[in-house]
């Protein structure tokens, strides 16, 4: 079946991954309450004949356990912390506002996502300290209430993860970028007016994204032809638009069972950007003026993007060694050019601050770069749903790269203006160029 496999992303992956993070200081307080008890204790109780077996449960751990919880006590935290991290594997966790609001710069996103985490920290803390000191006075309701309490709040925990699983509900991926939850609450809101419940996992990168669509962990994503050409079919020449959509398109189907359903109607393509005045200073217009400039200036990209077979490809078309190289999160590289931090940016064609920050967007001579237009991708599991098909067909070719930037501006420009990407998808909906289109029941609210 296609996409069979290990899970890459979701509750499995982020369970095993930070149990093996609480390990370390559990393991290690209890190795030193056990090297540390007191000899004439365990001497004492081999002189009333005790086996192992009673020195173990009534001597040794006894005397271990208010250790061993103080371990745990450090694990809980730490581990609440990290799990926080498991949003860009698609699981929900008190990191999704965290995430977004960075992404999108609505700092009081960030400030609640962080006040429940830290929340959240000191209320396991402090029940875990209650089992501690029940422990430690041998009362056995501190002990058992507190062990009550923490399981029926696991219980809980894992009722709500397994709740609405139902055949109706289609979960949205989104990137780490504002064009991406733009675009995931666009196509939820056209699909809940259709009758289905809508889940968003936002914040994903790119793998995560392709092989959790290919498995169906993920029902519906928007990618781009540049990104699959380049990482998932591993090709590096460039055959022109059409050609490289329907290559794609076919190859998504008879190796993922991925149903390519479509083009959203505009290109976000990578391209290197500057400040126009520091352009006009060096004198560059194209990659060729830069590569002459390139080891005195510093070059800016988003966390994935120097990495990625796009850079490689440019890097090596053009022999470009630039004396510097930063990773930013897609919204902070154009406050870095902004601010000096970096000479260059790996910005997006279709991102509204090229415009707003008079930007020069420098051009590709030798066509390293290949196009990138927005593809609507549907997973195996719905990829002959009828009702979605028809929800989301006539987005296809209905978006503009103007519309495009418009709505991406308005989630990350940072005066009164500045919308949500919820708001800033009922504006998009609004200006889709397809005659008659209903926009859905997407509301405009701030």
């Amino acid at each position: 079946m296609f996409g069979e496999g290990l899970p890459t992303l979701g509750f499995l992956p982020a369970l095993m991954a930070l149990t093996l993070y609480a390990l370390l200081p559990i393991l290690r307080n209890a190795v030193t309450a056990q090297a540390n008890l007191d000899e004439g204790v365990l001497e004492a109780a081999d002189g009333v004949g005790m086996t192992k077996w009673q020195k173990l449960v009534l001597v040794e751990a006894p005397l271990s356990a208010p250790f061993i919880m103080a371990g745990i006590r450090t694990a809980s935290v730490w581990t609440i912390g990290a799990a926080t991290l498991a949003t860009t594997i698609g699981q929900p966790s008190l990191g999704d506002p965290i995430f977004a609001g960075l992404q999108t710069q609505n700092w009081a996103l960030v400030l609640a996502g962080c006040v429940a985490s830290a929340g959240l920290a000191l209320a396991a803390d402090n029940l875990l300290w209650v089992i501690e000191v029940g422990l430690a006075k041998r009362s056995r309701w501190m002990t058992f209430g507190g062990m009550a309490v923490v399981a029926l709040g696991i219980l809980t925990a894992l009722w709500a993860q397994s709740t609405g699983s139902d055949e109706r509900r289609i979960v949205i991926a989104s990137k780490q970028f504002s064009e991406q939850y733009i675009l995931a609450q666009l196509i939820g809101a056209r699909l809940e007016a259709a009758g289905y419940a809508v889940e968003y996992r936002d914040g994903l990168g790119s793998a995560v994204v392709h092989s959790a669509v290919a498995s169906s962990s993920i029902d519906i994503s928007v990618d781009y032809t540049g990104t699959i050409w380049t990482n998932y079919l591993k090709r590096a020449d460039n055959p022109g638009r059409e050609a490289m959509y329907e290559t794609i398109r076919d190859w998504e189907w008879q190796q993922n069972g991925v149903k390519v359903l479509g083009r959203l109607g505009f290109e976000n393509a990578y391209a290197f950007a500057m400040r126009g005045d520091r352009a006009q200073e060096l004198g560059v217009t194209s990659l060729t003026d830069l590569v002459g400039k390139a080891p005195q200036l510093t070059v800016g990209g988003d966390p994935e993007f120097f990495e990625r077979p796009e850079w490689l490809a440019v890097r090596d078309a053009y022999g470009l060694r630039f004396g510097q190289s930063r990773n930013f999160a897609p919204t902070f590289m154009y406050n870095a050019l902004a601010s000096g931090e970096a000479d260059v940016i790996s910005a997006y064609t279709s991102d509204g601050r090229i415009a707003a920050d008079k930007l020069v967007v420098l051009a590709d001579p030798k066509g390293a770069l290949p196009s990138y237009d927005a593809l609507l991708m549907l997973s195996p599991r719905i990829a002959e749903d009828k009702g979605v098909i028809a929800a989301l067909e006539p987005l296809l070719g209905a978006i503009s790269v103007e519309a495009m930037r418009e709505a991406n501006l308005a989630v990350d420009r940072e005066d009164d203006k500045k919308l949500t990407p919820k708001a800033a998808a009922a504006e998009l909906a609004k200006s889709l160029r397809r005659p008659g289109l209903d926009p859905g029941p997407l509301t405009t609210g701030r």
